[in-house]
């Protein structure tokens, strides 16, 4: 097991004076084990680390998980039940956000009433927020399928083409470069439509005088790829290529912004006082970002209510817009890592004003 990755579960285990820790949600589980699968549980006994998973799982287990044991149950919860009770826990951490109150009340029934509960909600939080140098390789390589896809789908964009044409073909484009799966259901919103800000691909046609805002993603070694395009479907109107021109330094002036120790509110501020500024505060409703890894949306949540600093290896997204209900909008996004002196950007797609030659 990674010991930066069991350091930081010792400490936790130490500062709520822990005795065992319960780790349910799959993707700690692979974070912190190596496991891939779609079923299993993490148990942290003292000094101990345990995998639990069925039998589906466990020749894949025994070769993926590093753990000191690992077992196989026939009943889940019986079985985390038992090693706990073996163990003689007595103030038992979990993963709240990953479990039901259905198993909870279940497993805290199979315990007894010896086992005092403590759910670990933001105490999790920070575990996978600063990357290192195997995980930044698989986000920059799945950056890089991002723009080479879009490269190939480039010529499709044009007057007469659907929405889930080009949601298609750019999956199929990731899929054949190589990309493990998308990110999630692309958003390609185009005229009045990209005024949705989650305005995944329709029926519509694109029309020639609109803009059309493409955002989409893929995953590499587990860890995804974010990005947002927008374009101009021929010579749009002068208030779309206003509020584009807008977006577009909002996203540059907080690009420039990005330094480790910041507040990550500030670095919001930045971008939303820009586009107050220019009058369309009230059309930039949403973060100005995320954490992105081994999930689409993980810690650090980048927006006016962020309480945390930026730090040296966090990934995030930096993803200004504007959205005018009946009319249309513009988003940009680029993913970055912060670094000693600023950023680097992972995402690599030219973000500036595009028209696309139409007929």
């Amino acid at each position: 097991m990674n010991p930066k990755r069991l350091f930081f579960i010792r400490n936790l285990q130490q500062a709520e004076r822990l005795s065992a820790t319960i780790i349910f949600g799959l993707t700690n589980i692979r974070y912190l084990s190596g496991f891939t699968g779609t079923d299993g549980v993490l148990l942290f006994l003292g000094d101990e680390t345990v995998f639990l998973t069925d039998s589906r799982y466990i020749t894949q287990a025994q070769a993926q998980v590093k753990a000191d044991r690992v077992i196989c149950y026939k009943n889940k919860l019986q079985s985390i039940a038992d090693e706990l009770l073996s163990f003689g826990a007595v103030r038992v951490g979990f993963d709240a956000e990953a479990v039901c109150v259905a198993i909870f009340d279940e497993l805290r029934g199979l315990c007894g009433n010896q086992m005092h509960w403590l759910p670990l909600k933001e105490q999790l939080w920070s575990l996978r927020g600063n990357k290192n140098t195997r995980e930044l390789e698989c986000l920059k390589v799945a950056a890089q399928l991002n723009h080479d896809a879009f490269q190939k789908i480039i010529p499709l964009i044009k007057p007469g083409v659907s929405e889930k044409e080009i949601a298609l073909e750019l999956e199929i484009a990731l899929k054949r470069l190589g990309g493990e799966a998308n990110a999630f259901e692309f958003i390609v919103a185009s005229g009045t439509r990209g005024a949705l800000p989650h305005g995944v691909a329709s029926e519509k046609l694109l029309a020639k005088g609109e803009l059309i805002t493409i955002d989409f993603g893929t995953c590499v070694g587990g860890y995804y790829s974010d990005e947002t395009v927008t374009l101009a479907v021929g010579e749009v109107s002068g208030k779309l290529r206003q509020i584009f021109d807008i977006v577009l330094e909002a996203h540059d002036l907080a690009l420039a912004a990005v330094q480790p120790g910041m507040q990550i509110k500030d670095l919001d501020g930045v971008a939303r006082g820009y586009i107050g500024k220019m009058g369309y505060g009230d059309y930039f409703g949403h973060g100005l970002g995320h954490g992105v890894g081994l999930e689409i949306h993980e810690y650090p949540t980048v927006s006016p209510r962020s309480t945390d600093l930026l730090s040296e290896g966090m990934v995030i997204t930096i993803e200004p817009g504007i959205y005018i209900p009946d009319f249309g909008g513009v988003r940009i996004e680029d993913t970055v890592v912060v670094t000693a002196n600023g950023f680097q950007a992972l995402t690599s797609i030219d973000k500036h004003y595009r028209v696309l030659t139409v007929e």
